[in-house]
Formats: C-alpha cells, sequence, structure tokens
C-alpha cells in the first residue's frame, strides 16, 4: 500500500487515541498559559513598584526562568517535588511547569505593551486618587492589550509546541499517544506525520491571526499618525 492508503487503513484505530491525546494536549496549554498570564502579569506588576528588594525578585525570577530549560523546569516539579511530600500528577506538573517558563517569558510582553504607554496616564490615575493596584488593573493594562494580543498568541502557539515535552513525564497528551502507537504498529513515518499535521492544524490558524492582528494594528497606527498630521496642518494660520 501507499502511504496515504496506509494512513486511512488505519485510521479508524489511531483517530480516536491522536484526537484524545490531541485533547490533552490543549488542555495542559489553557492550564499552562493561563498560569502564565496570571504569572507574567504578577511579575510585571511587582517589577513596577518603588521596593527595590520586589522588584529585584521579581527581575531575579524572569532571569533565571528564561535560562533553565523546561525539560528540567519539568524533571524538578515532577520527580524532585516528592522529595519534599509534595506529589503532583503529571498532569498538573506539566501545567505549572509550562506556567512557570512561560510567565517570565509573558512578563517580557507585559514590560513591552506597558511601557508603550505614556508615563503620564500613571501619573494622572494617581493623582485623581487610584491605588497603584487600580491605576494598573484599570487605566494602564487596557490600554496596553492592544499591543499585547500579537505576542501573546505567539507565545501561546509556542505553548502548545512546547506542550509535547510533557510526553517524557508521563503526560498522555499528542506526542505520547503518537509514540504508543508508533511502538505498537511500527510505522513511525505515518504516525508522526500524522502528528505533525495535527499540530501545524493548530498552529497555522494562529499564525495567520497573529499576521491579521499585526497588520490591523500597524494600519490603525498609520491612520492616527496620518490623522494627527492633519490636525496639525489644519490649525496652522495660512
Amino acid at each position: 500500500m501507499t502511504f496515504i492508503e496506509t494512513v486511512i487503513a488505519n485510521l479508524s484505530d489511531w483517530g480516536p487515541r491522536l484526537a484524545a491525546g490531541l485533547v490533552m494536549s490543549l488542555a495542559v496549554t489553557s492550564a499552562g498559559f493561563t498560569l502564565a498570564f496570571l504569572l507574567g502579569l504578577s511579575l510585571e506588576y511587582l517589577r513596577t513598584r518603588s521596593s527595590f528588594a520586589i522588584r529585584a525578585a521579581a527581575t531575579t525570577y524572569v532571569v533565571i526562568a528564561r535560562g533553565v530549560p523546561i525539560l528540567v523546569i519539568l524533571y524538578l516539579i515532577y520527580f524532585g517535588l516528592p522529595g519534599s511530600g509534595i506529589v503532583l500528577s503529571a498532569f498538573a506538573a506539566g501545567s505549572i511547569g509550562l506556567g512557570v517558563v512561560y510567565g517570565a517569558y509573558l512578563s517580557e510582553v507585559f514590560r513591552a505593551g506597558l511601557g508603550a504607554i505614556p508615563p503620564g496616564q500613571r501619573e494622572a490615575a494617581l493623582a485623581a486618587g487610584l491605588t497603584p493596584a487600580q491605576a494598573f488593573r484599570l487605566v494602564l493594562l487596557p490600554q496596553a492589550i492592544r499591543h499585547m494580543l500579537a505576542p501573546l498568541l505567539v507565545n501561546l502557539v509556542s505553548l502548545l509546541k512546547d506542550s509535547s515535552i510533557c510526553a517524557l513525564i508521563a503526560v498522555p497528551e499528542l506526542t505520547l499517544t503518537s509514540r504508543a502507537i508508533m511502538s505498537e504498529s511500527f510505522l513511525p513515518l505515518h504516525v508522526f506525520a500524522l502528528t505533525a499535521v495535527l499540530y501545524f492544524a493548530l498552529a497555522w490558524p494562529a499564525s495567520l491571526t497573529v499576521r491579521m492582528i499585526e497588520k490591523h494594528l500597524a494600519h490603525g497606527s498609520g491612520a492616527s499618525r496620518q490623522r494627527s498630521t492633519a490636525k496639525k496642518l489644519t490649525a496652522q494660520p495660512i
């Protein structure tokens, strides 16, 4: 049989199993990204505090988390914590490990997005009587979101692909399921080609969405600059 015929012939057996693995991959990705989002937002908030110790602690965390491989973090959580009496399931360890690492990356995304907001916005919010936390949540963050949508989606796609590493701590996601099917069928090329197609089917639409957002924001920024220039020209005396 040809390559395609072999895949089709085995699809009735492989399909449901790969679909279950794909659902698990999406679950660990969702849990990991949610944790990373909250952690990254908290880290960026801490790095804007006036206390040097708090800023230094948050910055140190970001540097360490970005400098250590994800697999090492997963091993520390899944195999290391039981020595301290903390036992986590493979799913929980995988989600936490991904969230811990990507939280550091997302904090840089938030930093860049918030850095695009003029400093006067925060000063005005504080002068109006808001607390630093309220100014961050109600004034700065809503304005910064539009600058962060595309980078957040890029990190989400990266996290989805990195979720395959969780196979090494026995999370029954798509890659581990593919390995199990491959060991039974002895058709590694067929199985992992199909797995690659499934990953691509998820990542490609997200990548297209990122491009659309970037084009929309670039168009919006260009139109805004044109309106600003037109106002200045019409305001000048003839």
